[in-house]
């Protein structure tokens, strides 16, 4: 039966059957239709769509911004997968010109990707499997556990935590970000919320006037480049460093918290993946996530409780 339904960009796609061969462009997607026992009908992906372990069997078509665009087309799909964040425009452009289903994704917060969740399973005729219900009615209950505990913290701060996503330049994420929206919900607080990009890359440093909205038009302006005079300005307790998209090596870590002036303990490493791939994985990773916070907020407390005076 065919099946219209619109993805994230308002665009309305019409499926005119069920469909049996996805070519996935997103690691996180490629990851959530296996969760959702869709795995087999995956007969494309980048080769960042590493998870879970069967994925390594699957054709690759290129990277997440370098995608193979005839490969693709060759395996015939009847539904592409792609995220108007992580894939470059015009391999997807010319995917769409070509007539192929091409769904655009965008989930900016932990309930945007449960929902995503729901939405995959609807597009393939598989929300009513008991494993589907129940992978769904979890993503509810953590999220709505989760904003229950954030509204019931009234007494205590949340941990003001700088997440740096890049080295050379120091890159950041603001608020209204996925990972922004996990580290609010897990017990942090993105030190960098309110900070927008700015463009050129010297208004971005402070260094230049920037240019109003009109001419930044439709440029993302969430994830700013920063300096650390800017960083120290802003406070941060504790130092959040995810392994993707850059892998912060130990020394770079210890580097970068000395500069900013914290202690050994205010450092801490964490899964990339738990922070940044939205749908199923995003259900489990914010327990986790929390219990990071809230073990990082604790060797923070037992130091100072330690410091002499």
């Amino acid at each position: 039966m065919p099946f219209r339904i619109r993805d994230d960009r308002q665009r309305e796609l019409l499926l005119a059957r069920t469909p049996q061969r996805i070519v996935s462009l997103v690691p996180s997607d490629t990851d959530t239709l296996f969760a959702l026992g869709a795995g087999a009908r995956v007969v494309g992906r980048t080769r960042f769509c590493v998870e879970p372990a069967g994925a390594a069997e699957i054709p690759v078509c290129g990277g997440t911004k370098d995608v193979d665009v005839d490969t693709v087309a060759a395996l015939a799909p009847d539904l592409i997968l792609c995220n108007q964040e992580e894939n470059a425009r015009p391999a997807l452009e010319k995917l769409a010109q070509a007539g192929f289903a091409v769904f655009v994704s965008f989930p900016r917060r932990l309930a945007d990707g449960v929902a995503h969740v729901a939405r995959l399973a609807r597009m393939l005729d598989i929300a009513g499997e008991p494993g589907v219900r129940d992978l769904v009615r979890r993503g509810l209950e953590v999220v709505r556990q989760a904003e229950a505990a954030r509204a019931s913290r009234t007494n205590r701060a949340p941990l003001r935590v700088f997440v740096p996503i890049w080295m050379d330049p120091l890159m950041t994420l603001s608020g209204d970000t996925y990972g922004s929206d996990m580290l609010a919900l897990a017990g942090g607080e993105n030190a960098f919320a309110d900070r927008q990009r700015r463009y050129p890359l010297a208004a971005d440093l402070g260094n230049a006037r920037p240019l109003d909205q009109a001419a930044v038009g439709e440029r993302d302006t969430r994830y700013p480049r920063v300096t650390l005079d800017e960083v120290r300005g802003r406070a941060p307790a504790a130092l959040l460093l995810p392994d993707e998209p850059y892998a912060f090596d130990p020394a770079e870590a210890a580097r970068l918290g000395q500069e900013l002036g914290l202690p050994p303990a205010a450092v801490r490493a964490a899964c990339g993946k738990d922070l940044f791939w939205y749908g199923a994985r995003g259900i489990d990773a914010l327990p986790r996530l929390t219990a990071a916070i809230a073990s990082l907020r604790e060797a923070l407390e037992a130091t100072i409780d330690a410091a002499p005076g």
